[in-house]
């Protein structure tokens, strides 16, 4: 699908060019946060989106100012989201800063001229967009990969999550490359793996699968089949998050992608059909003709651990080669080392919860009735841990690695744990810990449950509400 309105050209490289002056801002400072009710208002908007395209592209003063005139003698507040993209991308210092005055002027805000402070300013406010805000989104970012037009464009009415909120990552259409159907070794083969290294490991249908960081936070995306099942493991390296989802649903299939856009510093995926939008924690799609189907994918059981661990359990495991087909430094803790070493933000959300660092880890789960995240360190403590969401009762436990599995949780208290496989409840009974369940010398079984872990401040963002454990 093409642009309602004729399209406008943008640069692809004046946009990264801006994009780079962005992402130099490693910290940034948040206005008070609370949750705010996820309603959207419309208005018809009394200025061409043209006119924020010459924002972006004019050099001329006087076209400069004549768009800042249109725009305040045309104000509504529907334009504020406009305006921060256009600041994001503008090629003039003058022109930025002349819309960070309009925004002062018009909101009575007292706001430094910070793209970060703003935004998280305006999620603060209820939705209010105009009525074209999808053809501008699509007609600004299909210049720097045509296929997002599709994303935005007459897609408003579908969306249900904020437009405003879908920021883009600096990335096109799968610029962080996923692994499709990547080569695998057998343990053995793997000579360039130390114990020590993290690896995210999963078992579908008693195939054990290992896939290093090292090697993911490059791709941030695989689809592999794992036991005779196609699995899409999605990885936010920004939220720390890896989720497996089945790609098949019913009789749907779906060929999933890293669309180039986050949404609260959480990538957002997208199918190759629809070019649907899809958040990654939910494995459903927000914003396209997927949305309101009834779509939910099934999500697997994942743990982060060390690779000598987890070979110890899985000494039959498979595991990513290192010929994936691209070039990169997969050395382990390269990618993404400047990020990971502090507790700043790339990009940041409406909300902001410092009982916990922005990057403590937590392992997130999600039921009917709720979302908990409970701090990792916490469960170092007590490997041995009961709780509920709803009517859904779990046990969670924690290996001498560091390492946490959720189980099901049903009629039985345990009372030890050797940080290994065996487990004793109060009767004296002994249960032995698998991948896929936890087995009682008499037979009895307590299923696995999907969980996985996530920075607190990602978790936190998706989950306003969530509760917490620490």
């Amino acid at each position: 699908m093409t642009p309602k309105t004729k399209s406008f050209w943008v640069s692809a490289g004046g946009c990264a060019a801006a994009l780079a002056g962005i992402l130099a801002i490693t910290s940034f400072s948040t206005p008070p946060t609370k949750a705010v009710a996820q309603e959207t208002t419309t208005v018809q908007s009394a200025v061409e989106f043209s006119t924020f395209i010459d924002l972006i592209e004019s050099r001329n003063s006087v076209s400069v100012d004549n768009a800042i005139q249109d725009i305040r003698a045309n104000w509504s507040p529907a334009l504020i989201p406009q305006l921060l993209e256009t600041v994001r991308f503008s090629r003039n210092r003058r022109t930025s800063l002349e819309i960070y005055r309009l925004l002062r002027e018009k909101t009575n805000q007292d706001i430094e001229n910070d793209f970060f402070v703003w935004n998280a300013w305006l999620w603060q406010q209820p939705e209010l967009i105009t009525d074209d805000y999808d053809v501008f989104k699509a007609s600004l970012y299909s210049a720097i990969d045509p296929r997002f037009a599709r994303y935005f464009d007459g897609r408003q009415e579908s969306a249900r999550i904020r437009l405003d909120e879908i920021v883009w990552g600096g990335v096109l259409q799968d610029g962080i490359p996923p692994l499709r159907q990547p080569e695998m070794l057998a343990a053995n083969e793997a000579d360039y793996l130390a114990d020590e290294h993290i690896v995210f490991g999963i078992v579908v249908n008693g195939e054990a699968h290992a896939y290093p960081k090292r090697i993911l936070a490059w791709h941030e995306m695989f689809i592999n089949d794992i036991g005779g099942v196609e699995i899409a493991g999605v990885y936010c390296t920004l939220c720390g998050t890896v989720i497996p989802y089945r790609t098949q649903l019913g009789d749907q299939r779906f060929e999933l992608g890293t669309s180039g856009f986050l949404y609260r510093s959480n990538k957002l995926m997208y199918d190759r059909e629809t070019q649907s939008l899809w958040n990654t924690f939910q494995g459903t799609p927000v914003v396209g003709p997927l949305v309101d189907q009834g779509i939910e994918l099934e999500r697997e059981a994942v743990i982060t651990t060390t690779w000598g661990n987890w070979r110890e359990r899985h000494p039959d495991t498979l595991v990513l080669s290192l010929n994936t087909g691209h070039r990169r430094d997969y050395g382990e803790g390269v990618a993404y080392q400047d990020y990971f070493a502090t507790d700043n933000l790339m990009f940041n959300t409406p909300f902001e919860d410092r009982r916990l660092n922005n990057k403590q880890e937590v392992i997130a789960l999600r039921f009917t009735g709720g979302e908990l995240a409970i701090d990792t360190d916490f469960l170092s403590k007590n490997p041995l841990y009961t709780d509920s969401i709803g009517l859904q009762n779990f046990l969670v436990v924690t290996d001498s690695a560091g390492s946490s599995r959720v189980y099901e949780h049903e009629g039985v208290s345990f009372a030890e744990y050797d940080g290994e496989v065996t487990l004793q409840d109060t009767t004296g009974a002994e249960w032995t810990l698998g991948e896929d369940q936890l087995t009682a010398s008499d037979g009895r079984k307590l299923a696995r449950l999907p969980s996985h872990r996530a920075f607190w401040f990602g978790w936190h963002a998706s989950f306003p509400s969530t509760r917490l454990v620490k």
